[in-house]
């Protein structure tokens, strides 16, 4: 099928790249040249494992472009996928602008083109988005409705920062919410190249699925550091208490969060998790536990800075500086929320991170890391030898194999803080 993905982040490169991999034409669309001339050569816009290789290969197929012209994408492929990040108003609610000003242009491409095109969503938009305020705009600007000269359906994506190729190649399941039968029997075609359940669905409820698997992963996290919280103070081992919890496997519990270390993060957990909860309390639905998540996870955060600036050392090394391990993404790190704090009370703080060090390369290391957190110049260092030597503390943030040697060559001279709780999170 030829396929038109329109925002060329995370979401979208990988989404471009594994359809094309799955032997579908691909035109990547994005307002930003960089990106289009880094996709359309072949090359990631993004630092991500296995992208790099991926595109290069299905670039030399000859089923892979880029370009900044929408109407001409939408004219020359059957069916579109919207990538576009969702942001989050000051207030908490869901910013979708961006989304909304893709599918309008979207619908007066497709009534430029005349012939019955499919839109999916793959951006992450709350219940209801999608059928209600995204149809209407297609409706409003093709001239007709949803089945005849457009398509729509929801296809959230569940693949993580890091192992984003791998999510994408073996899925736990795909999700397709349906709104015409038409665009949905497209998708089902479009994935037949991948051997996992698919669900197909009402709009509303894959919309929801992505905000549920999103908030657990969330409630996860916090709720294995709420519990170390309270073994502390009993002064008992809360990785005890957290291995002996999840050796219950019978309610289909996963161990991949329930392990206590430091304060979720990144792009979409906080962003989603303050986007839901405010759509929830504008519609009167009590959900206290769920709107308490980001205030206890601000507690990890504090906690860890009381810690550390109670020690009264003043010269602070950071190992590991993105949300986890293998990504170069800053953004909504907490992390480098901690870093900016130590730094306004008046520590010295640089840190070591060859992941973020190498996603600064990039033409788009503004998007994920320059513009998370402030100096950052002045705080990533790329020596760890020089930097264990000049430190008084070293906070350790991940285990991961690129700081192994690091890890070893800590000494008694060091006062060490873990805040992995000697376990990675996923």
């Amino acid at each position: 099928m030829k396929i038109s993905v329109v925002g060329l982040g995370f979401v979208g490169t990988v989404t471009g790249a594994c359809f094309c991999e799955l032997g579908h034409e691909v035109v990547g669309v994005d307002l930003d040249p960089g990106k289009v001339d880094l996709f359309a050569r072949g090359r990631a816009p993004i630092l991500e494992p296995h992208i790099d290789e991926l595109l290069e290969d299905v670039w030399r197929s000859g089923r892979l472009r880029g370009t900044t012209d929408l109407i001409g994408a939408i004219a020359e492929t059957e069916l579109t996928f919207v990538c576009v990040g969702t942001l989050r108003n000051p207030d908490g609610t869901q910013d979708i602008s961006a989304v909304e000003n893709v599918v309008t242009k979207i619908g007066e491409a497709i009534a430029q083109k005349g012939t019955f095109h499919s839109v999916v969503i793959r951006s992450t938009v709350l219940p209801g988005t999608t059928r209600g305020r995204l149809m209407t705009l297609l409706a409003q600007t093709t001239g007709s409705v949803v089945g005849k000269g457009f398509g729509l359906a929801n296809n959230p994506e569940f693949t993580r920062e890091g192992s984003a190729v791998a999510d994408f190649r073996e899925p736990s399941r795909i999700v397709i919410g349906e709104i015409d039968p038409q665009t949905a029997d497209r998708l089902v075609s479009i994935y037949a190249g991948i051997k996992s359940p698919v669900f197909r669905t009402a709009a509303e409820t894959a919309e929801t699925v992505k905000y549920a698997d999103n908030s657990w992963h969330a409630l996860k996290v916090v709720f294995a550091n709420e519990v170390d919280a309270i073994s502390r103070f009993a002064g008992v081992d809360g990785q005890a208490v957290m291995n002996i919890f999840c050796a219950d496997t019978d309610l289909n519990i996963s161990r991949a969060y329930l392990k206590p270390g430091f304060a979720f993060g990144g792009p979409c957990l906080p962003k989603d998790l303050s986007v839901l909860t405010a759509w929830c309390r504008s519609n009167n639905l009590d959900v206290p536990v769920l709107a308490h998540v980001a205030e206890s996870n601000e507690g990890v955060i504090v906690r860890a800075s009381s810690e550390i600036l109670g020690s009264g050392l003043t010269r602070i090394a950071v190992l590991g500086l993105a949300y986890k391990a293998g990504v170069c993404d800053l953004r909504g790190s907490p992390i480098a929320v901690l870093v900016q704090r130590l730094r306004e009370a008046g520590r010295s703080v640089r840190a070591f991170d060859p992941d973020v060090s190498r996603g600064r390369q990039l033409t788009t290391r503004h998007d994920y890391t320059d513009d998370a957190l402030e100096g950052l110049g002045d705080v990533l260092v790329e020596d760890i030898g020089t930097l264990l030597e000049w430190a008084e503390l070293v906070v350790v943030t991940s285990r991961a194999s690129q700081y192994s040697a690091a890890l070893s060559k800590l000494d008694p001279k060091h006062t060490v803080i873990d805040l992995t709780g000697g376990a990675e999170i996923a």
